[in-house]
């Protein structure tokens, strides 16, 4: 269609619109057609009053009280189309069918946004309703006033030409509602395959989080192979923005290239996983997910450091419970020199010994590690079955070490100065104000 087409496709339908709107009769559909959007508003908000979806669907199956919600909440809907409809059927019997052709085309609008509605109810996604409703309502429309072939042709008539494929505003279009739909499908599947992968209790937590993302990664680049071919792009044509990309993988894209090649990396080697207690840097926490660009490290406090992948491929990862989650706990204190150094040894291991989580199976051991200028060093070493809380379980061995001291009458060493002042006097002048 050329410039020329669309200018006489134009005044045709300004013509069309004007001896339309000069006809009285337009006036009359329209005013019918105000009265029943009134009639249908006012109704709506009595409905709702009236009807309770939540105690009336309680046992209704899940997609049959999602039908039922749709339909209430699309009550004005209902009865505007149905007092359409029952007007034009008194004009069709009273006067000549043309005269209200106007409420006909009111009525099937009405319908159409009833049936994209009650179709889209199965989707929970918000704003994919939306935007799928208004689409195929706007579609619908242009196919109940007869412009659909025309408007297609006008979107397929103009073009760029890049390389060998040619782009217009109806491939754009079609593409992206066809994507939309493809991905809807692909999420289901993948949560489909995830559920049934996390299920299996043979796989590690690793192996199931890249199994998973593997697979969403294959459905995803299948949806767009699939989109692709069908709106009649070669992918051949698509060679021409290869080595942009490349360029923009080797510049812009480089960090998240490295941190997605890294949590492959990490999953396939399994150093981290899920539910692991690890130390980087100065954060640590517990594993709580592993993202396809960064770990999520939970500290305990609220707080969530998210961790890129590459940090954990080329900086040292303390892993608390890699191979063993047993961890062993080391207190250092000290005595003084009055203390009998076996009896210290004694205490402190008995201590350990009786410490709530402390395993019972691996014997606590002190040992005598210096003699020092203001007392002896000791080293108190237990074993724990989990590293969670393992800051806990030192405070209550320590105070416990506390309470066993002042029961025995063990000091615990602290510096002591000695200051020697030359000439027998503070070299500080003291003045006294003497106030009358």
């Amino acid at each position: 269609m050329d410039l020329k087409e669309i200018i006489e496709f134009l005044h045709a339908t300004a013509r069309s619109l004007g001896a339309e709107v000069t006809s009285p009769w337009f006036y009359l559909q329209f005013g019918l057609i105000l009265a029943a959007g009134g009639i249908a508003w006012a109704s709506e908000a009595s409905i709702r009053a009236r009807v309770d979806m939540t105690s009336l669907a309680m046992r209704w199956p899940v997609a049959l009280r999602r039908f039922a919600h749709v339909l209430v909440g699309s009550a004005s809907t209902v009865v505007f189309a149905i007092l359409v409809i029952v007007a034009r059927f008194v004009m069709v019997h009273s006067t000549w069918p043309s005269r209200s052709y106007l409420l006909m085309v009111a009525a099937k609008l009405a319908l159409a946004w009833l049936v994209i509605r009650l179709v889209t109810s199965v989707i929970r996604n918000a704003f994919i309703v939306k935007l799928v409703s208004v689409s195929a309502w706007f579609v619908a429309a242009l196919s109940i006033l007869g412009q659909l072939d025309a408007t297609v042709e006008t979107l397929d008539s103009v073009a760029v030409e890049i390389g060998g494929l040619r782009l217009t505003p109806l491939l754009l279009i079609k593409a992206g509602a066809l994507l939309i739909v493809v991905l809807w499908l692909t999420n289901i599947a993948s949560n489909f395959v995830e559920s049934r992968i996390t299920r299996s209790s043979d796989l590690t937590p690793s192996i199931q989080v890249l199994l998973v993302k593997m697979v969403r990664l294959g459905l995803m680049i299948f949806a767009v192979a699939v989109v692709m071919s069908a709106v009649g792009i070669n992918l051949s044509a698509l060679a021409i923005f290869s080595g942009a990309a490349g360029v923009g993988i080797g510049f812009g894209l480089q960090k998240i290239v490295a941190n997605f090649i890294s949590g492959i990396i990490l999953l396939a080697d399994k150093s981290v996983k899920p539910g692991d207690l690890v130390t980087i840097g100065d954060s640590s926490g517990r594993i709580s997910a592993m993202k396809t660009r960064y770990i999520s490290v939970a500290a305990g406090d609220g707080r969530e450091f998210l961790i890129p992948n590459e940090d954990l491929v080329t900086q040292k990862v303390t892993n608390w419970t890699y191979t063993d989650k047993n961890t062993l706990v080391k207190i250092s204190f000290g005595t003084n020199y009055d203390a009998d150094p076996r009896l210290v040894c004694q205490l402190a291991a008995d201590i350990a010994a009786t410490a709530k989580r402390a395993i019972k199976g691996k014997p606590p051991n002190c040992i005598l590690t210096e003699f020092a200028e203001a007392g002896m060093k000791f080293s108190l070493t237990f074993w724990i079955a989990d590293p969670d809380g393992m800051d806990n379980v030192k405070s209550e061995v320590m105070l416990a070490l506390w309470d066993a001291f002042k029961r025995e009458g063990i000091r615990v060493p602290y510096p002591v100065r000695e200051i020697r002042i030359r000439g027998g006097a503070l070299p500080v002048e003291t003045t006294v104000e003497v106030s009358s």
